[in-house]
């Protein structure tokens, strides 16, 4: 996913509200970004840290900039989790996710189980393949790639959505896309949200497909680059 405009330079003040993050750009300038990121973004909001911000120019947005990607020192981290669909798709029909290859439709947000919608829907000759996408940017002092940064109820249910479409003949997929390039191997965060890595446990278990793959990030595009291990310990 190449970026269409330059992303302009800056650095974090602070985070706060969830939502809103003040920024110093280069030239000087003081701005309030939208920060498209729900998480704690826990090891990715230090003030004093590289930002990258793009800019609207739509006058029904009450921000014009939105907070992009971060650099910790060693390496760039994509914290728009609003891309990582969008990175998906792109990872899947150009093949860098090869475990997702051969399907002849494919769709986003498509309505399924109970009042919920899959991030990405395959389809081939009868046969439906559901995908759910998270984006991981949490790395802890072990190298660890962890997920969640946060407890999450919307998480646990697109886990039981995934279970039921299992029983009722389906494939089930668990694509955490990983933001970053400065761990290792990933894990569910059992320390941050028990209950999430145990429901993982379950449905790797029934059936369930974990994919843990790397994007490469930079200001200019983020894509898919690789496949990593995972623990389940």
């Amino acid at each position: 996913m190449k970026f269409t405009q330059p992303l302009l330079p800056g650095k974090l003040i602070r985070r706060y509200k969830r939502f809103l993050a003040d920024i110093e750009l280069d030239d000087g300038r003081q701005v309030t970004a939208h920060c498209p990121n729900s998480g704690s973004m826990k090891t990715c909001d230090s003030p004093g840290w590289e930002v990258r911000l793009s800019q609207s120019d739509n006058p029904k947005r009450k921000l014009k900039y939105t907070w992009e990607m971060v650099h910790n020192g060693r390496c760039w981290i994509g914290i728009n989790t609003i891309l990582a669909n969008k990175i998906a798709v792109e990872g899947v029909t150009n093949g860098a996710i090869t475990e997702l290859q051969g399907y002849e439709q494919l769709r986003t947000e498509v309505k399924y189980g109970q009042n919920s919608r899959v991030d990405l829907w395959l389809a081939n000759d009868g046969q439906q393949c559901f995908v759910e996408v998270k984006n991981v940017t949490l790395v802890e002092e072990d190298g660890v790639y962890y997920f969640p940064d946060a407890v999450t109820t919307r998480g646990l249910k697109h886990l039981h959505e995934l279970i039921q479409m299992l029983k009722e003949g389906h494939r089930a997929v668990m694509l955490f896309l990983i933001q970053r390039s400065d761990g290792t191997i990933f894990r569910p965060a059992d320390h941050i949200d028990a209950e999430y890595g145990r429901m993982l446990r379950v449905a790797f278990e029934q059936g369930v497909e974990i994919l843990p793959y790397l994007a490469q990030v930079s200001p200019e595009e983020i894509k898919v680059s690789k496949k990593i291990d995972f623990d389940l310990r």
